[in-house]
C-alpha cells in the first residue's frame, strides 16, 4: 500500500471581480477512487487546512451531469485536511497536486508545499499535477535553483481553454508560464484526456478530461514500484 497526499486550495475570492474559486471536483475524487479500490491511502492537505472551498462550477450539472463528485462531495469526503505545514513528507510516496483555478493564488507559490514536493521527489516518490496543478512546478525551485519543470516534458491547462475574459484575472497564464521554462506539451484537445511522464517521478495532467486517466496512470506506477 502506498499513502498519497492529495493537496487541495483553500479556496479564493476576487470581490472586485465578483469571482471565486478552489479546487475542482472531479480531479480530486476521480484519481481518489482508482487510487483507493487499488488499495492506497489518500491524505488530504491544505495551505490552511480544515474544509476547503471547491470550486462550485466542478459539481454543477454542466461538469458533472451524473452528480457523481457533488454527492462525494457532500458526503464530507473532503470537508478535514490537513495543514500543508504540518504534514511529513517522508510519510508519503505520491503528492498530488489537484487543479482548480485556485491552485494559481494560493498553491503555486507555497513554500511548504515546493518542500514537500522537493523532499517526496528526493526521495524517490512521484510528483504528480494536474490541469492547473501544475502551477506550483513552475515556481517551485529544486536544489540547484532551477525551476522544478525545467526542461521537462509536461502539460497543463491551455490558455485556449479558459473561460472567456478569466485570463485577464488570474495572476498569470498558466501555459505561458510553463512554456518560457519547460518543454510544454498541450496533446490533442479533441481527445479526452492526456497526461505527460517527464520522468518516472513527475506526471502532469492537462485538464479535469484527464482525472480517471491521471488516476490509471498512478496505480500502474505504484505497481510498478511494488506498492500494491
Amino acid at each position: 500500500m502506498a499513502k498519497v497526499l492529495a493537496v487541495l486550495s483553500s479556496g479564493y475570492k476576487d470581490e472586485e471581480n465578483n469571482y471565486e474559486t478552489g479546487w475542482w471536483g472531479e480531479e480530486l475524487f476521480a484519481p481518489m477512487q482508482l487510487l483507493e479500490q487499488a488499495g492506497h491511502q489518500v491524505d488530504l492537505a491544505s495551505p490552511l487546512g480544515g474544509k476547503p472551498v471547491i470550486d462550485k462550477m466542478s459539481i454543477s450539472e454542466e461538469y458533472d451531469p451524473k452528480g457523481t463528485y457533488k454527492e462525494l462531495y457532500e458526503s464530507g469526503k473532503a470537508d478535514d485536511t490537513m495543514e500543508l505545514s504540518d504534514v511529513n513528507p517522508d510519510e508519503y510516496d505520491v503528492v498530488l497536486i489537484v487543479g482548480g483555478h485556485g491552485a494559481m493564488y494560493d498553491l503555486a507559490k507555497d513554500q511548504d508545499l515546493h518542500t514537500i514536493m522537493n523532499k517526496i521527489y528526493d526521495g524517490g516518490g512521484i510528483v504528480a499535477a494536474e490541469c492547473h496543478g501544475p502551477a506550483p512546478l513552475v515556481f517551485a525551485k529544486r536544489p540547484n535553483g532551477e525551476s522544478f519543470i525545467a526542461g521537462k516534458k509536461v502539460t497543463g491547462y491551455p490558455d485556449e481553454m479558459e473561460p472567456e475574459g478569466l485570463l485577464d484575472i488570474l495572476p498569470f497564464s498558466l501555459e505561458q508560464e510553463m512554456r518560457k521554462i519547460s518543454n510544454y506539451e498541450q496533446g490533442n484537445l479533441e481527445k479526452t484526456g492526456h497526461a505527460v511522464w517527464a520522468d518516472e517521478q513527475l506526471v502532469t495532467s492537462r485538464d479535469p478530461f484527464s482525472s480517471k486517466l491521471m488516476g490509471e496512470e498512478l496505480v500502474k506506477a505504484l505497481e510498478k514500484k511494488g506498492k500494491n
